[in-house]
């Protein structure tokens, strides 16, 4: 029987990928509905192509994702949509009982308390998207978490690995934007850059797989074959390996809890050349630090740690801050109290407004001096 798949971030880099898997292989999935942030051709034309319902979100709002998802009959929803207007979409798939392929970060950074109860409430089920996170939620399911004492999340390093810390002050947009070894789209790619992408990835590893912080490893891994190791209790690593396709995760995802055979390129072991592995410079690249200790502290500062640096990215891109500033801006938000417990979505909005005013307000002075 075919699987029928909402595709929710349609145009995105996870939204076409999606697309593409189902277009070949026909016979397993079908595109029962699409949503865009804006692009009303794509949209249109995904539509035609897949005879299916479809929404854009700036010309229907929230109500018309809303609506797709009541109608559309889906299976499972890929929420590939990115930054923190991805969470309230994740809530209305669970809230239908509808089982939730995740690669929005921030629907576990600010309210993953909330979203699991709800999966757990509707009876469905939220099956992580992100290469390191499918690496980890696979190795776990194979050996048991109880088995398992520590969790080691590869990065690439993004294209400032080798920068000197006098080299970070001049790089401009156009240099963060140029990633070694995956296309994705700007904001994510610029996360990678500054570490705070990996930063997010720990918070969701922590929450996910319900790993205290110190039992969460980052390891830089340029060349991003091996996307995620679990180290087990006799003090074996075990890892997840395959070509840097994010369709593989998806892929994964769409079908668990099976394996299935598809038509992605398999991993080459023998022609992969070497593979090389460095500690992550933490002094150089502070978000991540900033990240374990909003992880420990938990609460609502992940909530400010993502609004804080959704804020610094836009202005970075905007050529409004320098590079260093990002992480500045996010440590001078993370300041407050974020003490506050967000027990429900209404709470994590207002954690999430709060912190973006902060931010500003910082990014302001940083401008004006």
């Amino acid at each position: 029987m075919k699987k029928r798949i909402l595709v929710l971030g349609c145009t995105g880099s996870i939204g076409k990928q999606t697309i593409d898997i189902c277009r070949n292989m026909p016979e397993d999935f079908e595109v029962c509905g699409v949503a865009a942030g804006k692009n009303e051709d794509a949209v249109d034309a995904l539509c035609k192509e897949f005879c299916c319902q479809g929404t854009v979100f700036s010309r229907d709002g929230i109500k018309g994702i809303e609506e797709l998802i009541k109608n559309c009959n889906a299976d499972i929803a890929v929420n590939g949509i990115a930054g923190a207007v991805g969470l309230e979409p994740s809530v209305l798939v669970l809230e239908n009982g509808i089982d939730l392929a995740l690669a929005n970060k921030e629907t576990v950074v600010m309210a993953w308390h909330v979203v699991k109860d709800l999966a757990a409430k509707h009876n469905c089920h939220i099956v992580p998207v992100d290469s390191e996170h499918s690496a980890i939620f696979n190795l776990t399911q194979k050996i048991g978490t109880e088995n398992i004492s520590e969790i080691v999340i590869t990065a690439s390093g993004g294209p400032f690995r080798k920068l000197s810390d006098e080299e970070l002050k001049t790089v401009t947009v156009e240099d963060a934007l140029k990633h070694p070894t995956w296309s994705m789209g700007p904001k994510i790619t610029i996360d990678s850059a500054s570490l705070a992408n990996k930063g997010l990835e720990v918070i969701e590893a922590v929450r996910l797989f319900d790993f205290s912080p110190d039992k969460v490893k980052v390891v830089v891994h340029p060349q991003s074959l091996i996307h995620s190791l679990v180290r087990t209790k006799d003090g074996v690593l075990y890892a997840q390996i395959s070509n840097p396709d994010m369709r593989h995760p998806i892929y994964g995802a769409l079908v668990w809890p099976e394996y299935k055979e598809n038509y992605l390129e398999p991993f080459d072991l023998a022609s992969c050349g070497e593979m090389t592995f460095f500690p992550p410079r933490m002094d150089s690249f502070p978000l991540l630090a900033l990240a374990y200790e909003c992880a420990r502290k938990s609460n609502s500062y992940t909530i400010a740690f993502n609004a804080a640096n959704e804020i610094a990215v836009a202005a970075f891109i905007e050529k409004k801050c320098s590079f260093l500033q990002i992480s500045e801006i996010v440590a001078k938000t993370l300041e407050k109290d974020w003490s506050a417990t967000p027990d429900s979505i209404e709470k994590v909005y207002e954690a999430d407004r709060c912190a973006r005013e902060a931010a500003r307000e910082i990014l302001a002075s940083l401008i004006a001096s």
